[in-house]
């Protein structure tokens, strides 16, 4: 083997050895995952989206069971949609992210939010596999939002678009479970 192969053989296992001693990441902490330990920056858009995406399934993709409904007892249904709740509907309806800094950007402003109850009613019992014996309460909300949509555009032609009268209507669809029955929650439960 002649002097320069084996100085540049030498050489790359030098700079193998110190990029893998090097702060965190080394032979002397255990075993390692060489290059693949390193740290890779994550954009904070893809951290967001994760977080919004487990928000939504926590808050309002999950159909809750009741109790039994009672004998001559109010058969209205749960709260409302949230303000929350009708914002993200909005944003996921109109695919809005709010734009990109200094080039194209949208806000909404003086947002008011007026809900109406469409239609609230009851199905007859029947058997749901994983539940039982139970009825499902449909509970329908009209959302009307009502804001200032403000445009910038920074390029090619800076400007700025203003519409005062913005109205959107997002409709809102609120189901939950009630069982049916005397519901055993005792020792004979099957969970």
């Amino acid at each position: 083997m002649s002097y320069r192969s084996m100085s540049g053989c030498l050489g790359l296992f030098f700079a193998v050895l110190a990029l893998t001693n090097t702060g965190c990441v080394g032979i002397t902490t255990g075993p390692s995952l060489g290059i693949f330990s390193i740290p890779v920056p994550v954009s904070p858009y893809f951290q967001d989206e994760a977080e919004d995406k487990y928000w939504i399934e926590e808050r309002y993709e999950s159909v809750p069971i009741l109790g039994p409904l009672t004998a001559g007892g109010p058969a209205t249904a749960l709260d409302p949609p949230s303000d929350d709740e009708v914002i993200r509907a909005m944003e996921r309806a109109r695919n809005f992210e709010g734009g990109l800094p200094f080039l194209h950007e949208k806000q909404w402003n003086n947002v008011r939010i007026v809900k109406t109850k469409i239609s609230d009613y009851v199905d007859p019992p029947r058997f749901y596999p994983l539940i039982g014996p139970a009825q499902l309460h449909h509970a329908h909300y009209k959302c009307t939002v009502y804001f200032t949509e403000v445009t910038r555009v920074g390029w090619p032609v800076p400007h700025k678009l203003v519409n005062e009268d913005a109205i959107e209507v997002i409709y809102i669809d609120h189901n939950h479970f009630h069982m049916v029955g005397n519901v055993d929650v005792g020792k004979n439960a099957p969970y």
